[in-house]
């Protein structure tokens, strides 16, 4: 059993993986998704797609439980500006109701710093949306990417989970280029792919690590 240790300033978090892989195409035909918002379909070996359409979209994994730990995720988003917003939910209590932390591919390439600076959201829905954390809490839950990837290819993203914190990493990376407070306390054991307004997203090769 190995163990991967994040130290972050003054926080150590310790985490026991237990290594459970999601196929998540093997979960499509299994009907053990339910998706909110979206329609969903394989895509390519052993990923799965959510179409685009107004409002955000879910697609919650009924077999699986998580809530704290690590949950490490393969997404493919697209160099479209204010149309590709895809991440992962977790602590979702309802279709509104969750945590996510979801890219911005679209600013992967951008050259202006404002857009660089939100390439990663930290959210808490219903209360806790981007405008409003944008607009109170100014630069506290996003952040820029230091090597960003090509905002058409695949990515890895790392997203540890505390009972108090929430950090993200990329392709591997030791340090985390995102360290947030959580906005809330952990409630539900349910996670899910995440599709913001307008957005696509193409998922696969989720390995969830439980806290020990």
């Amino acid at each position: 059993m190995r163990k991967a240790i994040f130290l972050v300033s003054t926080l150590c978090v310790t985490l026991t993986s237990f290594g459970q892989t999601i196929n998540l195409k093997e979960q499509l035909k299994s009907n053990h998704i339910t998706v909110v918002n979206r329609e969903i379909a394989a895509y390519e070996t052993n990923a799965i797609e959510l179409d685009a359409r107004e409002g955000d979209g879910l697609a919650i994994l009924k077999e699986t439980s998580f809530k704290t730990g690590s949950a490490t995720i393969e997404i493919k988003g697209e160099n479209n500006p204010g149309k590709s917003f895809v991440g992962l939910a977790f602590n979702i209590q309802n279709d509104s109701t969750y945590e996510a932390v979801y890219f911005r591919p679209f600013n992967f390439v951008a050259e202006q710093p404002n857009r660089r600076s939100h390439m990663v959201q930290y959210i808490h829905h219903p209360t806790y949306t981007w405008h409003k954390l944008r607009n109170e809490r100014t630069g506290e839950f996003e952040a820029e990417l230091k090597t960003p990837p090509q905002p058409d290819n695949w990515f890895k993203a790392t997203i540890a989970v505390t009972d108090t914190k929430v950090l993200v990493y990329l392709n591997d990376e030791e340090a985390p280029f995102l360290e947030v407070e959580r906005l809330t306390k952990t409630t539900s054991d349910k996670i899910g792919l995440w599709t913001g307004f307008g957005s696509s997203g193409r998922f696969k090769n989720l390995v969830l690590s439980a806290k020990q």
